[in-house]
């Protein structure tokens, strides 16, 4: 007979001030807890449905957490809505760093259980946000809904433009998700089931879906997949797809012949808990291995990549003759957009082009170049590049306000500041920022950035100097020593990890114990293509071509400095992070 344990019932408070409810099942067996699971419902459900999973998996000496995603069951909200699926996630990194609070436990003893939808949170978790967790189990993940109507998404895709916000309602009977016909009852007659989507985390669904199973290389956690083999409602290759990418050797695969979509709710379900419970185990027996990114600028999947990008496309071949085109188009055309004209001028990765991009206002020399112009500010590159300023100047704020409540003085450098809008905006109207000193190696940020100083009347506390972000003694040096260090779209610029662990390294030395870095990453761009092949960089006017790092890579090297991260924030695209990190003492 199984032993039902009890849930305790209780709310947790979200960064943007939502009350998530959610079910903890405290541990039953030893004085202190060592392991925690963390577990995601599927879609449409809610945590009081994954009662079995805790008392069928017979861990007493685990403790058990469960939420009720935004939209879903006890949590607030519209049903089946969430303002965007990058939001969810953000959710769950901050429900399983609440758990790891709550439960004294490190992150490093937590396993994630997570399923369909929420096993799709859960993989998009791993991949933009590096979580230090022990591992994932993976159920029936929705990486690709079957949509039995033709053109169904391009045709939700057309009406969302055109209508705004509308809910889809699934038709899914429960005997298409469990052979178990208890369960079946209980799906058909719960009335916190929650049958609409939004139409906006539908669509974001296979997005996200697409780049985390195209990307599923930079996930280095062990991780298992169970895969139902007769599921109604997703696709089975792209499952099959992420798995074969993951890079940890500890992976596991178990195709679960005759389950249907509800893999962790099937008749069958003991061989899914026995496979999950042996993996688990294997998990908690071996000490936590953190993966080793020391050659990861050389080997790895990005470093093959850039290497490729390098190389130019393949001469006379379909590519070559895009990338030729539009090169001379943008060249006879483009010009007359005052935004391609600055990139070819300074370079598409310079601060006069970003500082350009952050204005925002399309210019051109004629209609035609405003048009261009306006497209160009609109691709998705530099939208996420004014959501990573937004990302910086929160987190900027953010910064300050610990300093202040520390009783430290907030002294800040930014190490490549551009021409350093995205700081003074943060700072300008933050008088508890005494000391800004900007530094850039190019004489012209450096006297566009002087200029922006006296404009804003901030000459009084803030300076801008010419200084190299890469030279570990000079950064060390930096008189007074900074509490806030900034370093921002510099390290995305350059593919060698040497020259990042110097300056690393000297921001390290210049920030005393309890200080903070602020810095930004790029796991991942869409267009790396397009810009390696048609785009000139600052330096010499060579191709602008990005190696992009993992966020674990990045991560990696910041805490090999000295720091430890706190806090990330990306852009519903998954471009552009923007994390905060706490030096630690000697």
């Amino acid at each position: 007979m199984i032993n039902t344990r009890t849930a305790e019932e209780r709310q947790f408070l979200t960064s943007d001030h939502v009350e998530l409810f959610y079910r903890y099942w405290p541990a039953t067996a030893g004085e202190t807890v060592r392991k925690v699971i963390v577990l995601f419902h599927r879609g449409h459900e809610h945590s009081g449905r994954l009662q079995h999973i805790v008392d069928e998996l017979a861990m007493p000496d685990t403790a058990f957490y469960a939420w009720d995603a935004r939209g879903h069951g006890h949590s607030p909200g519209l049903r089946g809505f969430s303002p965007s699926l990058a939001r969810s996630v953000m959710d769950v990194d901050e429900f399983v760093r609440f758990t790891a609070r709550d439960s004294q436990v490190p992150l490093e003893d937590i396993v994630v259980v997570a399923q369909s939808v929420g096993a799709v949170l859960a993989a998009t978790w791993a991949h933009d946000y590096a979580p230090t967790i022990r591992g994932l189990v993976l159920a029936s993940p929705a990486f690709k809904v079957k949509l039995y109507v033709p053109f169904a998404r391009s045709g939700l895709a057309l009406m969302h433009r055109l209508r705004g916000l509308f809910f889809v309602n699934s038709y899914v009977k429960g005997k298409y998700l469990t052979h178990d016909p208890d369960r079946v009852a209980s799906f058909n007659q719960d009335p916190l089931i929650t049958r609409p989507i939004a139409v906006n985390i539908l669509l974001d669904l296979y997005k996200t879906a697409e780049r985390v199973v195209s990307d599923a290389s930079a996930i280095i956690l062990p991780v298992q997949m169970l895969v139902s083999g007769e599921d109604y409602v997703v696709h089975r290759q792209p499952q099959l797809d992420f798995y074969h990418k993951l890079r940890n050797q500890n992976k596991e695969l178990h195709i679960l012949s005759g389950f249907y979509h509800d893999t962790l709710g099937e008749k069958d379900r003991q061989l899914a808990f026995d496979k999950m419970r042996g993996f688990i185990d294997t998990l908690y027996s071996n000490p936590s291995q953190p993966f080793d990114y020391s050659a990861e600028d050389r080997r790895s999947p990005g470093a093959d990549n850039w290497r490729m990008l390098s190389g130019g496309p393949e001469p006379y071949s379909l590519d070559d003759f895009a990338y030729r085109g539009l090169r001379y188009g943008m060249k006879i055309l483009g010009t007359q957009s005052r935004g391609v004209r600055l990139g070819f001028e300074t370079g598409f990765d310079s601060g006069s082009t970003l500082d350009y991009v952050y204005r925002n206002q399309p210019q051109g020399s004629s209609m035609l170049g405003r048009m261009i112009d306006k497209n160009y500010l609109n691709s998705v590159g530099w939208k996420g590049i004014r959501q990573r300023k937004i990302h910086l100047q929160r987190l900027i704020t953010q910064a300050v306000e610990h300093l202040t409540a520390q009783n430290k003085p907030v002294r800040v450098v930014d190490i490549a500041a551009g021409h350093g809008r995205y700081v003074l905006d943060a700072l300008e109207d933050n008088p508890a920022a005494t000391e800004i000193l900007l530094r850039d190696f190019s004489e012209l940020n450096v006297s566009k950035g002087q200029e922006m100083i006296a404009g804003r009347g901030m000459a009084d506390r803030a300076r801008f100097e010419k200084g190299d972000a890469f030279n570990r003694q000079e950064l060390a040096a930096l008189t007074p020593r900074p509490t806030l260090g900034i370093v921002s779209g510099l390290y995305e610029l350059f593919p060698e990890n040497e020259r990042v662990r110097h300056s690393l390294a000297g921001m390290a030395e210049a920030i005393e114990p309890g200080g903070i870095l602020i810095y930004t990453g790029q796991p991942w761009h869409p267009q790396l293509k397009t810009i390696a092949w048609s785009l000139t960089s600052h330096k010499d006017g060579k191709a602008w071509i990005m190696r992009v790092r993992t966020q674990g890579e990045m991560d990696a090297l910041v805490r090999e400095a000295g720091f430890d991260k706190c806090t990330q924030l990306i852009d519903e695209w998954g471009i552009f992070t923007v994390s905060l990190a706490v030096r630690r003492a000697s």
